[in-house]
């Protein structure tokens, strides 16, 4: 089987994206050589080189910075994934007041105090979840070189809630911190917390899921989306459904504490009766506070099915982290040996280790083919370029992650707010899954933001900019005066693959050469900066030339592949 991504046939030619609308690359013919690697879960033991290290760190990171391939080029695979799968025992502290300003102040939280742990607040309901969208941003951008960010997004999806469909952000809050504390944790476990979840209680419907009127909603989705997935494999029926409602019934949202409570004057105390896919569980009523106990149960019920569920989360972990097509081979030879590994405990981290260390990982037909999703772009942009966000005050600094993350969800992924249950579809929807990252609103708007980043900054709400100093990132690089070394520390460092050299030439030529054939007019030229930097016009002609290189870069097909 070959990749059906419509990139890469742009990527053989080398056109800049900003050529060709993207109608009409929708359809190009795939490459004869793009066809799947030999699918297998045995740890890798190929050689160990910088481009197998890049593959792991876009895909377990968002973005990385030349400091950080620094510092992965000194470890062998094993301790580099070591590094990267050792997450933080502490989380970080929560988001915080950065809305007061002359027309209004929060009355009962001091600007710079975190408001998550209360009181509520209608007044605030915009301010306080715009202040989570902002502290994710930032947690994503200055995240540590581990795997957590990457997670606590995964999760997120599989877990879709909206933050503006939740009355309370500090309900929405306490399900991120949810998922984040269980990055890398339980599965099985986090299924029972996300079950009575207050955010999840309200955003389908299991707070108003009594034994007088039950709701099915939660109970299809936990097993449709959350445990067993919809195949020809889950026979589980309507009246499934419909008995797992009748377990859940009682469960309460506490609008004190914003947490649940088990009210069980509204628990259905009668037997539930399970099909033969359950192999006819009974699951017998319970009263009291007894009631609670019958959602273990039904959890346990579902996790019979161990092989079902296994594979499930296994073929999306694959998809998120490796590629989306999953032919029979890869079914037989990957999935289902790390479904094995899963399902011993249910954990989390042990599953994604073998996923990230095995050979099929490390294909070279699995680097540079996945289409980055709208976080991995501007992020990694912040990376590469050490971005300055500005924090003269902490509504300044709050107000220039805000607008990242709305830089993000114009592009097509609104964080906090996946547009329905299931998730974005670029995750799920057969056959396109990445591809519809990209379309004619969305990768114009995906170059706009980069160039900009590059050239005049992103301009944020109430003054300033987000920036990068593209001097600094070139004098990250040993030799910045060559034109042909600046070139190629470039390209290793923000694409995946190389570019021929005639494109190359084309590149240097056009750009740091500004036109003209000879190095030396780059050589002079970064050498008369160096030697005179107060000097703003040979500053200016510096500046130029690498601005235009890095726009030239960064329009091409390959920034948009990870």
């Amino acid at each position: 089987m070959k990749r059906r991504s419509f990139l890469n046939q742009i990527v053989s030619e080398k056109k800049p994206l900003v050529a060709t609308p993207i109608e009409k690359f929708q359809n190009q013919k795939l490459p004869d050589h793009l066809e799947l690697g030999t699918a297998s879960a045995a740890p890798f033991t190929g050689t160990w080189d910088e481009k197998k290290l890049k593959h792991l760190l876009r895909r377990a990171l968002f973005g990385y910075s030349k400091a950080d391939l620094d510092f992965f080029k000194t470890k062998s695979m094993s301790d580099a994934m070591d590094y990267i799968m050792d997450i933080p025992t502490t989380q970080p502290l929560p988001p915080v007041n950065a809305y007061n300003n002359a027309r209004e102040t929060d009355p009962n939280i001091p600007a710079g105090s975190t408001w998550v742990n209360g009181p509520d607040d209608v007044n605030f309901i915009r301010q306080r979840r715009d202040s989570i969208y902002a502290w994710h941003m930032k947690l994503i951008v200055n995240s540590e070189r581990h795997i957590r960010e990457k997670m606590t997004l995964f999760l997120h999806n599989h877990f879709a809630t909206e933050t503006e469909a939740i009355p309370s952000p500090i309900n929405a809050y306490n399900h991120h911190k949810i998922l984040r504390e269980n990055a890398l944790g339980n599965f099985k476990d986090l299924i029972k917390k996300i079950t009575i979840d207050s955010s999840m209680l309200f955003y389908l419907n299991g707070y108003v899921n009594t034994k007088t009127a039950p709701d099915e909603n939660y109970a299809r989705e936990l097993m449709e989306l959350f445990t067993l997935g919809k195949s020809a494999e889950t026979q589980y029926t309507e009246n499934d459904v419909k008995a797992a409602a009748k377990v859940l019934t009682g469960w309460s949202i506490d609008y004190n504490t914003f947490g649940s409570f088990f009210n069980s004057q509204k628990h259905d105390t009668g037997s539930k009766t399970f099909s033969s896919f359950y192999n006819n569980k009974v699951i017998s009523g319970q009263t009291g506070v007894n009631g609670a106990n019958e959602t273990d149960e039904l959890i346990n019920m579902i996790f019979t099915k161990e092989d079902i569920i296994a594979r499930f989360i296994v073929r999306k972990l694959y998809r998120y982290f490796v590629y989306y097509v999953i032919d029979s081979s890869i079914e037989t030879n990957v999935i289902i040996p790390l479904a094995n590994i899963f399902k011993q405990n249910w954990e989390l981290k042990p599953v994604v280790t073998a996923l990230l260390k095995s050979e099929h990982f490390y294909d070279d037909r699995n680097i540079g083919c996945m289409i980055k999703n709208p976080v991995d772009v501007m992020t990694s942009l912040c990376k590469y370029f050490k971005a300055s966000f500005p924090n003269s005050t902490i509504e300044q600094e709050y107000s220039s992650y805000y607008t990242l993350w709305g830089a993000i969800a114009l592009t097509g992924m609104n964080v906090g707010n996946p547009p329905n249950v299931s998730g974005w579809p670029a995750y799920y929807q057969t056959p396109q899954f990445h591809q519809l990252w990209l379309n004619s609103d969305t990768l114009p708007k995906r170059i706009s933001y980069t160039v900009a980043m590059i050239s005049n900054g992103i301009d944020i709400r109430g003054g300033g900019k987000i920036t990068a100093d593209v001097i600094a990132f070139a004098k990250q690089f040993p030799n910045p005066e060559n034109p042909d070394t600046l070139i190629q520390e470039t390209i290793n460092l923000l694409y995946a693959m190389d570019l021929s050299t005639e494109t190359k030439n084309k590149l240097k030529e056009s750009t740091l050469l500004f036109g003209l054939k000879e190095n030396f007019y780059w050589t002079n030229a970064w050498n008369d900066h160096i030697a005179n930097p107060t000097d703003n016009d040979k500053k200016n002609i510096v500046v130029y030339g690498l601005t235009m290189m890095l726009k030239y870069l960064l329009d091409l097909a390959e920034n948009q592949l990870a």
